[in-house]
């Protein structure tokens, strides 16, 4: 018996330093996890781009707040689907930048095999409307335009008789029905350009911010479009143009966008083509008591999205620039 007393003890005693052992060895590992997690979590930069995002919605809404009228506007990620509101869903007066619809329209029905980009048009004295820079130079009766060279005035020189051209032959129930179907109810094309008799009648070209924004992210991602018109719609939206988003911005950029300006509104919509971070800007203004702070504040929030995605697109998941010659200061 004593010696069975005794192997029991020895037994006892072994087990419970295996228990202590076992215990110690799980403290430990789950410190060494949560140092672990501490030290280097596994998305790094989230929480560095929220700071970015925080700043950059605090400068935004500065900008809005030292506006005298009334500004919307919406910013999105395309990399990350990352959003930034201030009043999204105002229905806004378009002026030219309701323009994107009907070239949306253009290229749609181009890819039914509805129309062709190369159809001809002959240019038509009845068809001249006033801010038709281009339109006013040319012969009527005589001078020949594609459907194309008349979506290139629309877009780089904001050509009104060309707008309408391209409105009538598209026609405007189906760039409504085409917006519709894109989930888009509050932006509308109700009048062709200078038509000031349905304009006082309150029959506006209209859209939101959000809306805005949901049609050029559907072009982009090819839910209109396919590949290849897509790649071709875009190339057109960009085409050079005196506009706001890209004022400040390198010349080498790509930006797809259209801007508009009536009495009381400035606006600019489109898709900067920033690197490996892409983006949507979308800013209306209306109720403008000078119509250049309205411009200047569509540039000042083009100049404050284009820092921080330029930073994104060419940074580090820790934030670091690396360049061929380091620029940083030593």
């Amino acid at each position: 018996m004593p010696a069975m007393t005794a192997i029991s003890a020895i037994f006892v005693y072994t087990h419970a330093n295996m228990i202590r052992h076992t215990f110690l060895c799980l403290v430990f590992t789950a410190c060494a996890l949560t140092t672990h997690a501490q030290c280097c979590p596994e998305k790094p930069q989230t929480a560095k781009r929220q700071i970015l995002w925080q700043k950059l919605q605090e400068e935004l809404r500065g900008v809005d707040g030292h506006l005298d009228g009334v500004l919307a506007l919406a910013v999105k990620d395309l990399t990350s689907s990352e959003e930034f509101f201030i009043h999204p869903d105002e229905i806004m007066p378009q002026a030219s930048s309701i323009k994107i619809a009907v070239l949306a329209e253009l290229y749609r029905q181009a890819q039914q095999g509805k129309l062709k980009l190369t159809e001809e048009y002959i240019v038509r004295t009845e068809d001249l409307v006033t801010g038709s820079d281009i339109m006013q130079g040319l012969t009527p009766g005589v001078t020949r335009l594609t459907l194309r060279d008349l979506a290139t005035m629309m877009v780089a020189v904001s050509d009104n008789s060309a707008t309408n051209v391209l409105i009538g032959r598209v026609g405007m129930e189906n760039v409504n029905t085409m917006l519709e179907s894109q989930g888009l109810h509050a932006t509308r094309l109700r009048r062709k350009m200078m038509d000031l008799k349905a304009a006082s009648e309150g029959r506006e070209n209209v859209a939101t911010p959000r809306e805005m924004m949901l049609l050029l992210e559907n072009l982009y991602r090819g839910k209109v479009l396919n590949k290849q018109m897509t790649e071709d719609f875009f190339n057109l939206l960009s085409v050079h143009k005196e506009s706001y988003i890209p004022r400040n911005l390198p010349e080498d950029l790509k930006v797809a966008n259209k801007p508009g300006e009536l009495e009381g509104v400035r606006n600019d919509s489109g898709i900067v083509f920033t690197g490996k971070r892409p983006y949507i800007i979308s800013v209306m203004t209306t109720y403008l008591r000078r119509e250049r702070d309205g411009g200047e504040a569509i540039t000042k929030i083009s100049d404050a999205a284009y820092q921080m995605f330029d930073r994104l697109s060419r940074a580090s998941e820790l934030g670091r620039v690396v360049s061929p010659h380091d620029t940083g200061n030593p």
